[in-house]
């Protein structure tokens, strides 16, 4: 079985779409409003694009530093 790689994970939009499906569908199940439903997938999928900004600025920073900066 090989490793899970959560930073590819946590940046993928299908991820955070079926995270916010599954806690919407437990609001659902719980009888939740509408309303609180759709804040709910607002925030996940907000959480979503910091969470890939935030990767995908580390990593080109990280290729920055990692360049040879030598003349």
């Amino acid at each position: 079985m090989s490793k899970i790689n959560w930073v590819q994970k946590l940046t993928s939009r299908k991820f955070w779409m079926a995270v916010a499906a599954f806690v919407v569908g437990v609001l659902a199940l719980f009888g939740a409003d509408a309303n609180v439903g759709q804040q709910v997938s607002g925030v996940f999928l907000s959480l979503g694009a910091v969470v890939a900004y935030i990767a995908g600025e580390g990593y080109v920073d990280g290729q920055v530093a990692g360049e040879d900066k030598t003349e």
